[in-house]
């Protein structure tokens, strides 16, 4: 099978929606399809002899805020051709996050058989403004429609048809590292983008290294000239770093404010084998469960305590570990990539 996945966003900037496109195109050419990865940005690159494996920019992108956050997309009026001579060949387009300019736009006046994901808590007004566009009705009523979490689900309108739930995927053996485990160890991962909750992290953290000067808090994703006790910056770092930096960690917190849909990262940390400290927000509810500790929405004082609770209590902090291991195996690739290829087989029979 040839699948053309279409991610709207930059394809060279680390981000949720970049990271599972390019696993997916990744764990499709494992299983022996082929696949191409288009986006914005100004990316080339030709799989081997005899493939048709590549990755294609369409458009040079541009920082555009939203979503409390910062988003690189393309607005170039030439991402059209572009994205209709990357997806000529291909037996199915699976369009994520589709109506983000313009890359997802121009995959949308693709004729080719279509998978469309939803990834955003999108506002209500969005629901509202789909309705009034009859072009891309159209086109959802007859493509498979995805969504990551039921709260991506909740902007897709009823009459567009049935929407399944197909979660993000990790590939959870590789956070299955042989590396001895730090119990004073927090890790962080996230933009320095202010719904990514660094600034409470830092802040919680000041009052749990008060009681613990043992502890570490290692920032993984952002930097900052700062001199706080106890923290390390490491910046972007490589998979394996990561992989490398969770497992050695014992605990980890996500202190997000909004605008999360599903919550990769915490599907990594379960993974890793960390007790997950996370915000009481829907999305992040639906991956941990009981499997973790949630604590209100911008609560640093919450978040502190927890920390604390965690750092003090190994039995606790064991029990959150492994129970949440076990939980994220179902967003195993293993799992979800038999989900995705039902769904592009069904595009196809239906176009």
């Amino acid at each position: 099978m040839r699948v053309g996945i279409v991610c709207p966003y930059d394809l060279g900037s680390p981000g949720g929606v970049q990271q599972i496109a390019s696993e997916l195109a990744h764990h499709l050419r494992l299983s022996g399809d082929r696949a191409i990865l288009v986006g914005a940005g100004n990316q080339r690159r030709h799989g081997g002899p005899g493939r048709d494996d590549a990755t294609v920019g369409v458009g040079r992108p541009f920082k555009i805020k939203a979503n409390q956050s910062t988003v690189p997309l393309t607005l170039s009026p030439l991402s059209f051709n572009r994205m209709r001579s990357a997806l000529e060949s291909v037996d199915v387009v699976h369009l994520h996050e589709p109506l983000v300019p313009l890359a997802g736009w121009a995959a949308l006046a693709s004729d080719r058989p279509m998978v469309v994901t939803f990834h955003a808590d999108a506002p209500a007004w969005v629901a509202q403004a789909y309705r009034f566009a009859p072009l891309v009705s159209r086109r959802m009523r007859s493509a498979i429609l995805t969504a990551v979490s039921p709260v991506a689900r909740r902007s897709v309108p009823q009459a567009w048809g049935e929407v399944r739930i197909i979660p993000n995927a990790i590939d959870a053996r590789a956070f299955d590292l042989p590396v001895g485990r730090i119990e004073q160890r927090i890790a962080f991962l996230g933009r320095d983008d202010p719904r990514k909750g660094l600034d409470l992290a830092l802040e919680a953290f000041q009052d749990v290294h008060r009681k613990h000067p043992e502890t570490e808090l290692v920032v993984m994703g952002a930097t900052r000239e700062v001199d706080e006790p106890g923290v390390r910056f490491v910046g972007r770092v490589s998979d394996g770093e990561k992989h490398r930096l969770l497992a050695s960690s014992s605990i980890f917190v996500a202190p997000n404010t909004g605008g999360e849909s599903f919550g990769i990262v915490l599907a990594e940390a379960m993974a890793a084998g960390c007790a997950v400290i996370a915000s009481d927000l829907p999305a992040f509810r639906a991956v941990v469960g009981n499997n973790g500790v949630l604590v209100p929405v911008g609560d640093a004082s919450s978040l502190s305590a927890a920390m604390s609770l965690l750092i003090e209590d190994g039995p606790e902090r064991d029990r959150l570990s492994d129970a949440g291991n076990q939980a994220v195996q179902e967003y195993d690739w293993s799992s979800v990539l038999t989900l995705y290829r039902h769904a592009y087989e069904d595009a196809i029979v239906s176009s």
